[in-house]
């Protein structure tokens, strides 16, 4: 008996699978398995959005499979027990699958390559979903990296990202099939209509990756340096959640840019490849919380464990909806809660609202983006969390503190994004739809900010001052 079981994780595509392309090339049987598994991940389980994204990403990979002459067999149980039962009725001699660097998830994988030693079956793994190992980047004294500059130079410096490859055209099937739970089984819907506005925006599985990357490609990608700033414009690639589920890889992506930049001028050239040092941040995002697992709910800067946070549900509430009545930041959430993703630059104004404005933990942030994000992945949740409250990996310093007024007014000067997202502000003229309280008849269904900006600020900084700051980064 022969064959290779292939454990999908985050990695939801065919194309350059590295463990598909493994299982492929012995032309023995493959068994395609997803394990739904949430109770090992604990509080970083899949939150609403992520399910959402889930259920129809798994039918996706089912409808590809099955194209190539394959299917996909799903448990609702431990994969250290499932995956050793299905290579006992298939008789399949290896397990491969995509390295995973959440701190639940290391864990996971080393109780199912214990497993496959226990019964002698052959374990495989790969870097799938990363163009470098964060094991591999290190400073010139030999320690992982905490600023993001020198560890893009660093990347930059090593050998290109090996070019993708092709999924295989076709998959030998076992003699016969195991047993497999339907996707609907696992109930991945959400149960509330929160999720209304996302089948307009969203198509997961590979060929929605595709979709959008050739239209950022043919479009945004020569003007994404000054693109990327406006939320009310298309200026950015929103391949986060294909990136984050694995539905296209990084190499993919890297190398369709670098196909761009035959012939373009400096500008476009700028511009793609600050693009590329986008996918950098993603790698850099994911370097840190490798090597610093605690991070997922510690503070990399430890004396920011002494920060004296507040503890206000009500403003946290008004944050969460959208009601705080700081246009940019309310009109940021109610994106996020119609589509499941909200702009880069407006998440800044949002994340530093919470944690300076109101100074809520950075966890609550963490907390909300990742209930409802559709590209929630907790590297790139937790770096953003904490560049915000100053407390990470080159962090942001917590005294800069975003005006969201002058952010507005900067990045959505006529007021389109506001507008659209917040439609009690569709009367206000465009020179007044940042600050609404000063023309307060125009908008009274709005309502009135819960902070001053000028004392949120004050009391922020004197916040900071008092927190009892230990000298130095963390460990």
């Amino acid at each position: 008996m022969s064959g290779t079981i292939v454990w999908f994780r985050n990695d939801l595509r065919l194309d350059d699978q590295p463990a598909v392309l493994f299982a492929a090339a012995a032309g023995e049987p493959v068994v395609p398995v997803y394990c739904w598994h949430p109770s090992a991940a604990g509080r970083w389980a899949p939150g609403g959005a992520s399910r959402w994204w889930l259920h129809r990403s798994l039918q996706s990979l089912q409808a590809s499979l099955q194209k190539i002459g394959s299917r996909l067999i799903v448990r609702a149980a431990d994969p250290a027990t499932e995956l050793i039962a299905i290579a006992k009725v298939t008789g399949a001699t290896a397990i491969a699958c995509g390295r995973r660097f959440e701190p639940w998830a290391t864990e996971e994988e080393a109780r199912v390559e214990d497993a496959c030693r226990v019964v002698g079956l052959g374990f495989h793994r790969f870097l799938g979903n990363l163009m470098f190992d964060p094991a591999e980047v290190r400073t010139g004294t030999g320690v992982p990296y905490k600023v993001f500059t020198p560890f893009w130079k660093n990347c930059l410096a090593r050998e290109a990202p090996a070019q993708a490859k092709a999924g295989p055209a076709k998959l030998r099937a076992p003699a016969s099939w195991p047993a497999s739970d339907s996707i609907d089984s696992l109930e991945l819907q959400p149960r509330i209509a929160w999720d209304g506005g996302f089948d307009a925006v969203w198509q997961p599985g590979e060929a929605g990756a595709a979709q959008k990357a050739k239209a950022f490609l043919e479009g945004p990608v020569g003007k994404y340096s000054e693109g990327r700033d406006l939320p009310g414009t298309v200026g950015t690639s929103m391949l986060s959640p294909h990136l984050a589920w694995g539905e296209v890889s990084p190499r993919r992506v890297w190398h369709a840019v670098q196909a761009r930049l035959d012939g373009k001028d400096a500008a476009f050239k700028s511009s793609a490849e600050k693009f590329r040092a986008e996918l950098g941040w993603r790698e850099f995002a994911w370097h840190v919380l490798a090597n610093f697992p605690r991070t997922a709910e510690d503070p990399l800067r430890i004396e920011f464990r002494n920060f004296p946070w507040k503890d206000d549900a009500k403003a946290l509430r008004a944050w969460q909806r959208g009601n705080t009545g700081y246009p940019i930041v309310d009109a940021g959430l109610r994106q996020l809660w119609h589509t499941g993703w909200m702009h880069n630059r407006v998440r800044m104004s949002v994340s530093s609202f919470l944690v300076k404005h109101l100074r809520q933990h950075w966890l609550h942030g963490t907390d909300w983006f990742w209930d409802t994000l559709v590209d929630a992945d907790l590297a790139s949740n937790t770096l953003g969390w904490q560049w915000s409250a100053g407390c990470g990996a080159d962090a942001a310093p917590y005294f800069r503190i975003f005006n969201p007024t002058l952010q507005g007014e900067k990045f959505d000067a006529d007021g389109a994004y506001v507008k659209h997202w917040v439609p009690e502000l569709a009367k206000v003229p465009a020179n007044m739809v940042h600050s609404p309280w000063e023309v307060p008849l125009t908008a009274p269904n709005y309502p009135a900010p819960v902070v001053d900006h000028a004392q949120a600020r004050a009391d922020a900084l004197a916040a900071l001052k008092a927190c009892n700051a230990k000298s130095g980064p963390a460990d």
